[in-house]
């Protein structure tokens, strides 16, 4: 794995798009891993982390006769576990009580750093703020009375499974076999056997790809385009690019599957795509996602890019703000925070996914959002609590699903929940844990200064893991 992940980071020039969060791909599926015997020394040790399941919810109320660390307790054994020294001076590292929200101790943490991935905590703000997390999007098909023009219309689903759909699968939800099927039996009274087929993409319009991406992030596979129609079976993998247009893909497809069912279709000019379905025009099928709070799981879980572009655009539009140019998904974001009194002072954000070069936050900044979702009293944005809970869980699952399985760390495997960020230029990790005492705790860990080296991220990493572990593990009272 190290190896590939190796060979990986030469290819792009910047920052192997966060190479090491997306490795698992977005479609792969997670083996189960086992839970390492706690070990010290190499020796077997009492376990005195709870079991994953009993974490889970990792917010849960259940920590809340727990003592809770202090801040002298935290800052030897944290300060002993980043004591790396080539991270000098480049950690920042904010630890707040799950359930209060308190801050318990800090390191830096006001200082902007690059987040990488862990971006996309913020950006989740934003997607919970903006739309209905129990909603779906719903692909379309619509024809003018006693037209055979048909008009695909797109809502922003880009995990359509070209053929039948799967109802327990968030990527592959809604299936355009099923689509077509549900047109031919609206068609077969007309005895209609051609028809001509668009695509409407008037909904969130936006740049095709952020102007600050680097372009070899996405010939490598690491992104994608933001458009709002897309195929599951399609969607980016490191070293696997997806097709630059995929709303050509899914009308491809979708025209097969008429064709399978019997109504030949002749594809519209692209120029008309971006035109609204007209107004009053039958709907003749229609097929339904995952439900935006699966979707939005997804992206975090696998860390994926034009994703999380994708739900952040449907945010700001369902929102009545604007989509089309190059800063205003991170314009929103930003709205969006100050709206909840997150700190962004010397926040600098380009994107929505972390993927740009040269964006900053601090680690109050991450930490923020986190306090926002432990607690619960404070009654904004209740669905947080949900996204935390969902985040991948170490040495299991998603982008944590090789970490914390190192000798140093492997004893605290199934227990913190994270987003990661990993860049040349920055790592990061930013969750949920709980103490040896059962005390649930938010972090967030920034680390930069280090060598822009495969050999210094994996360093970097190696610390953002034995800090949390250090976390998990102590009491610190």
């Amino acid at each position: 794995m190290l190896a590939s992940a190796g060979v990986l980071l030469a290819v792009s020039t910047y920052a192997a798009a966060d190479v090491l969060d997306a490795a698992p791909g977005i479609l792969t599926l997670d083996r189960p891993v086992p839970v390492p015997t706690p070990t010290v020394s190499g020796s077997p040790a009492p376990v005195v982390l709870p079991e994953p399941a009993v974490v889970d919810p990792v917010l849960a109320d259940t920590g809340s006769d727990a003592p809770v660390p202090t801040a002298a307790g935290l800052e030897r054994a944290l300060t002993a576990a980043s004591g790396d020294p080539a991270l000098d001076g480049g950690v920042g590292i904010s630890v707040r009580d799950g359930i209060t929200g308190e801050e318990l101790w800090a390191l830096d943490a006001d200082r902007p750093r690059v987040p990488a991935s862990t971006a996309k905590l913020l950006a989740a703000l934003a997607v919970v703020d903006g739309v209905d997390l129990g909603a779906t999007m719903a692909t379309r098909v619509v024809a003018p009375a006693g037209s055979t023009d048909l008009v695909l219309v797109a809502s922003g689903d880009t995990l359509l499974a070209p053929g039948t759909g799967d109802p327990d699968a968030v990527a592959g939800r809604a299936g355009l076999a099923d689509l077509a099927a549900e047109v031919a039996d609206a068609l077969a009274p007309s005895g209609a056997r051609t028809a001509t087929l668009r695509l409407d993409l008037s909904w969130a319009p936006g740049p095709r790809y952020p102007s600050t991406w680097n372009p070899n992030d996405v010939r490598d596979g690491f992104t994608q385009a933001v458009v709002m129609t897309g195929l599951a079976t399609q969607l980016p993998a490191a070293g696997r690019p997806s097709p630059r247009f995929p709303e050509r893909e899914v009308a491809r497809v979708f025209a097969e599957a008429l064709s399978d069912r019997g109504i030949r279709a002749t594809l519209a000019p692209e120029r008309t795509w971006t035109e609204p379905a007209p107004a009053g025009a039958l709907e003749l099928g229609s097929v339904e996602s995952a439900t935006y709070a699966d979707v939005l799981d997804l992206a975090l879980d696998r860390s994926e890019n034009a994703l999380t572009e994708n739900l952040v655009r449907q945010a700001a539009a369902t929102a009545g703000r604007p989509t089309t140019g190059q800063g205003d998904n991170a314009d929103f974001i930003v709205e969006r925070l100050t709206a909840h009194d997150v700190p962004t002072e010397g926040l600098v954000l380009k994107d929505a996914s972390g993927l740009s070069p040269d964006q900053a936050a601090s680690a109050a900044t991450l930490s923020g959002v986190l306090r926002l979702a432990a607690v619960e009293a404070s009654g904004q944005l209740p669905e947080l609590r949900g996204v935390l809970a969902g985040l991948p869980v170490g040495g299991l699952s998603g982008t944590l699903r090789r970490r914390f399985t190192a000798d140093a760390t492997q004893d605290v495997a199934g227990v913190p929940r994270a987003k990661t960020g990993t860049l040349r230029a920055g790592s990061a990790l930013a969750g949920t844990t709980v103490s040896a005492d059962g005390r649930p705790l938010t972090y967030v860990v920034l680390v930069d200064e280090f060598p822009e080296t495969f050999g210094g991220t994996q360093r970097a990493r190696a610390a953002l893991d034995r800090i949390v572990a250090a976390l998990t593990r102590c009491g610190c009272r």
